[in-house]
């Protein structure tokens, strides 16, 4: 295990305990830079590591990555996905309606519009704005690094969640005023003919898969690294509210849990439309969004 390894593992729980950094050093007895050293990697003493452990309520061989992590904020967990992806050489992306990195820049500025209006109603503002900055600057870092390492990408996507982010938008489950829900759903529209001029021109190192039968029970992610793969198991869609705890993502790097979750993934990756007639069905869907769009004004 390398300290670099507890260092990103430590910063994700410490977001996921919702714990200050400062409320964290000042029980732990150390300075706040000390506690952000051990954060990018600094030597830890096993005992500084259990009193941790202690303090965010995890169990010490979870900071050491041993068994299973588990995230029920989504700004911890992405910055978790963050910390995995930067590592990866290989990612294999199951379910959904989206792969994250490969959207276009007019998305992020989307899920900001629906989300800066949506925390005008939650209980905190400051908290949730706060959480929308956190999240929106993750979600620039995982495009970056996407930008400047060009891992290799395999994402089969599914079509009836496609179909419903077409029909609802981005955010498709918040409730936002009408001229932003319009906004979100031509956003939505952008983002899957985007995905459709993919699958045709097939840029190196990015395969896109549809897959039109069951959807798996939730979306998930196999990173391969140099040393080790991990599994991500997520109920967090990227554009769910970043200040919400609806659900419990996991993350693994147990060899059964790797081998399992690749059979499905190649087994959906041999059924799914690719290429052409995978573009045109997305086109297809468009369309008819479109129609119904302006049926309903």
């Amino acid at each position: 295990m390398k300290f670099a390894d507890i260092g990103q593992q430590l910063r994700a729980y410490r977001l996921e305990s919702g714990m200050r950094a400062e409320e964290i050093a000042v029980r732990l007895g150390v300075s706040r830079a000390a506690l952000y050293r051990y954060e990018k990697g600094e030597v830890i003493k096993l005992e500084t590591i259990r009193r941790l452990a202690e303090l965010i309520k995890v169990s010490p061989l979870s900071l050491l990555g041993v068994g299973i992590e588990y995230f029920s904020r989504p700004t911890a967990f992405g910055d978790r996905l963050r910390n995995l992806e930067e590592q990866a050489d290989h990612v294999l992306h199951v379910g959904g309606r989206l792969c994250y990195p490969v959207t276009t820049d007019a998305f992020d500025g989307a899920i900001d519009e629906v989300w800066t209006e949506s925390a005008q109603a939650a209980p905190d503002r400051a908290a949730a704005r706060a959480a929308i900055e956190q999240a929106a600057q993750t979600m620039r870092e995982r495009r970056s690094n996407y930008a400047s390492r060009r891992p290799n990408v395999i994402a089969v996507l599914t079509e009836g969640a496609i179909q419903r982010f077409l029909a609802d938008g981005i955010a498709g489950s918040l409730a936002v005023s009408r001229n932003i829900r319009s906004h979100a759903c031509e956003a939505a529209r952008v983002e899957v003919l985007h995905l459709a001029n993919l699958m045709e021109f097939s840029p190196m190192g990015l395969q896109i898969g549809l897959t039109q039968g069951p959807e798996p029970a939730a979306s998930f992610r196999i990173l391969r690294g140099r040393e080790r793969a991990h599994v991500v198991s997520s109920p967090f869609p990227v554009d769910s509210l970043p200040w919400m705890a609806s659900g419990v993502a996991s993350v693994t790097s147990a060899d059964d849990a790797v081998a399992a979750h690749q059979r499905v993934a190649e087994g959906m990756w041999r059924d799914a439309l690719k290429g052409n007639p995978a573009a045109q069905r997305l086109k297809a869907m468009v369309a008819e969004a479109e129609h119904m769009a302006r049926s309903a004004a």
